[in-house]
């Protein structure tokens, strides 16, 4: 069994949140993708409707060719529900998140959510998070910025596409991923490295309403 058979093992208790005429905010990444679809199955299924903003424009292609209504963000002033992924989760629901690039607007999306559901394979389940912290910043300050994350401990690289070209997010900024080692604080880094001008958001996450981890047994455990 893989974690896609969990996430959909998962679904039918997942989604059942789901109810008519929501507004659902969609993240990015494998596990918000495998979301869309049983989604678009299970709207189907229960003759529900909703309008749905997705975070990507990889994740609103998914979302239309399985039939659902795509709303801007600036059309609404709450959203009810968020399904999205995670990079990685420590034992407290603290979350780095913006492997994918699209860490701002699933944090624009979560502060207007009412409820926050975040479903991730067990492999991104840590003590303290450690992997490397993406970082929005405008092309302006690539180096200023560079130069004051250093300052706080930081080592950041910029994100480079195959090619070797920078990787350009949907919002025309740069990305910086920033090793830091063991975090210990996530929430007071976060607020140093959002200080710095800039910097647009910071891939680290507060913690949701739930969380659902799969394993790759095809079994789940809500962990919020």
């Amino acid at each position: 069994m893989t974690v896609d058979d969990a996430i959909k093992a998962l679904s039918p208790q997942a989604l059942k949140m789901v109810k008519n005429n929501y507004i659902i905010g969609l993240g990015s990444g494998r596990a918000a993708t495998a979301i869309v679809k049983l989604l678009s199955s299970y709207l189907k299924k229960n003759h529900l409707t909703v309008k749905a903003i997705p975070t990507s424009l990889q994740i609103k292609m998914e979302a239309e060719k399985g039939g659902i209504s795509i709303i801007e963000p600036d059309q609404i002033n709450h959203v009810d529900l968020v399904f999205d992924g995670a990079d990685q989760i420590d034992t407290k629901g603290n979350m780095i998140k913006g492997g994918g690039g699209a860490l701002l607007r699933e944090k624009i999306l979560i502060s207007m959510a009412k409820k926050v559901v975040i479903i991730a394979d067990e492999s991104k389940f840590v003590k303290q998070l450690d992997r490397s912290v993406p970082v929005e910043v405008h092309q302006f300050a690539r180096n200023t910025a560079t130069i004051q994350i250093k300052k706080h401990g930081g080592r950041p690289h910029i994100r480079l596409l195959e090619r070797g070209y920078p990787y350009v997010t949907e919002n025309g900024n740069i990305i910086l991923d920033c090793e830091f080692g063991k975090i210990s604080n996530p929430k007071k880094l976060a607020a140093k490295i959002i200080a710095i001008p800039g910097v647009i958001e910071v891939g680290i996450f507060s913690k949701p309403d739930m969380i659902y981890k799969a394993k790759e047994n095809g079994k789940f455990e809500i962990l919020r």
